[in-house]
């Protein structure tokens, strides 16, 4: 059988230029991004005091996906790590599908990035339409990313040292208002906000469960330091660290910080569309502090979508030097940069722009439940492929990895049952219910360009047989 050669390093032709600390702080940025800071709103508003306990629940499954991805990793550190799991594990079919859904999250997230960045703006200027404001990060961002891996990373870096300071300065001074009882909050501020006012589950358990596929989404891009991690100079130490920390992220940028913005101001008081973060300080009474976090968490959307950029260009190219996508996506600029990769992402990432102008009221639901549910799809092909990984090891045809998640296979069959029920619960949701819809579609596109390929290269189907039969 002819097999085509496929692509280890995709990476080959880049700037190795992300060092350990901009790694670790791109981990920690990652936890902190505009699911959190806008999207908590809405889910403060539908669960109550109880969005607390959905945080930590959602958190606990992405510690169980990020420990199989690692010990994946460990296993075999590849660029576009998870379409080249896919492809080992379950064959060249889910390589492709799971490489161009990938890339399709960060497409829409980014779409959701520049949504929120719109809305924040409105803090300051609310007569700027939302689609201006959109429209002209778009841009922006655009021509900021198409820079060198090394300023990428710096820049990155520095953004989420904002974030993580901000997010520690808020909770410090949220517990002071709680402890000394200053400012205009300190007269109602109190730890029995958390189910003083119609109980800890005040729209029931059913409502609760329901906000977890707006609270998924927050989590979405914690999986990018596998990639960064992944083209590393020193992956055995850097990529352990990063995932072992994430626990005390969760705690910290998301417990800690609800636990605390619900105990200052009741629950009753959020709304969608506005950060629970710049309206808790609104109601503290310090109006530069409101002015600071909606800056934070502007930067935070802006860092976001364009990360967004950089790993939809990156994911590009992987998969045409897979001979998955068009050759020209492979090709690098000047400054080593995927700058046809990312101008056609960024094209794409203009249809949010559109969706400000129609429908501006409800453009962050639908582009967030579209990237939940590709950001979904990923994370199952991870807890697939590592229970595939860990029973080729258990009969001897595959080397151990060096950083074994707890458990075993175990947990990985915890994540992805708890997965499926996310997605049954989107089905239940007449608003994210749309991203199914796109769901639908995707899969006819993939198809037909799965088909295409096969045609036009009858190997490429075959390319991974002998590996993949080792796995069984």
């Amino acid at each position: 059988m002819t097999s085509a050669k496929v692509t280890e390093a995709p990476e080959e032709g880049y700037e190795r230029g992300l060092g350990s600390r901009q790694v670790q702080m791109i981990a920690i940025g990652g936890a902190i991004g505009v699911g959190l800071f806008m999207g908590a709103g809405a889910n403060i508003a539908k669960a109550g005091p109880s969005i607390i306990l959905m945080y930590a629940l959602a958190g606990v499954v992405i510690f169980f996906i990020m420990r199989a991805l690692g010990e994946l990793l460990l296993y075999r550190p590849v660029s576009g790590s998870f379409a080249e799991y896919a492809r080992e594990f379950l064959g060249p079919f889910f390589g492709f599908v799971t490489g161009w859904t990938y890339w399709l999250m960060w497409v829409v997230t980014g779409m959701a990035e520049l949504t929120a960045a719109a809305i924040y703006i409105h803090f300051w200027f609310p007569e700027i339409p939302q689609w201006v404001s959109a429209l002209v990060f778009l841009v922006v961002l655009f021509g900021v990313n198409l820079i060198s891996v090394k300023i990428f990373g710096e820049v990155e870096f520095w953004f989420s040292m904002v974030k993580v300071t901000a997010i520690i300065g808020m909770i410090v001074i949220g517990l002071g208002v709680l402890t000394l009882g200053f400012s205009d909050a300190g007269d109602t501020a109190a730890v029995s906000n958390l189910w003083s006012h119609d109980g800890f589950f005040p729209n029931g358990i059913g409502s609760s469960l329901m906000t977890l596929q707006g609270v998924m989404f927050a989590y979405l891009a914690v999986e990018l330091v596998g990639v960064t991690a992944g083209e590393s100079e020193n992956p055995e130490k850097t990529l352990p660290k990063a995932i072992n920390t994430l626990p005390w992220r969760i705690i910290v940028f998301y417990v800690g910080a609800l636990l605390v913005i619900l105990s200052v101001v009741r629950w009753t008081e959020f709304s969608a569309g506005e950060s629970p973060f710049v309206h808790a300080f609104g109601k503290i009474g310090i109006p530069l502090a409101a002015g600071i976090v909606n800056f934070v968490v502007l930067t935070a959307a802006l860092s976001s979508c364009n990360s967004g950029m950089y790993s939809t260009g990156r994911m590009l190219r992987g998969l045409a030097a897979n001979n998955e996508a068009p050759k020209a996506f492979a090709r690098l600029n000047a400054r080593k940069t995927p700058a046809v990769g990312i101008t056609v992402s960024v094209a794409l990432m203009g249809i949010g722009v559109i969706l400000n102008y129609v429908v501006p009221e409800k453009a962050f639901t639908y582009v967030t439940s579209v990237a939940t549910a590709a950001g979904i799809w990923t994370w199952m092909m991870i807890l697939v492929s590592h229970i595939r990984y860990r029973r080729a090891v258990d009969a001897g045809r595959l080397r151990a990895s060096s950083f074994p998640a707890p458990g075993g296979a175990l947990f990985s069959w915890v994540a992805l049952a708890f997965l499926i029920g996310v997605t049954v619960m989107i089905a239940a949701d007449a608003d994210a219910r749309v991203c199914l819809y796109v769901a639908a579609g995707w899969a006819v596109a993939l198809g037909i360009g799965w088909t295409v390929l096969k045609k036009g290269n009858p190997a490429i189907a075959d390319r991974d047989e002998d590996r993949f039969e080792k796995v069984g």
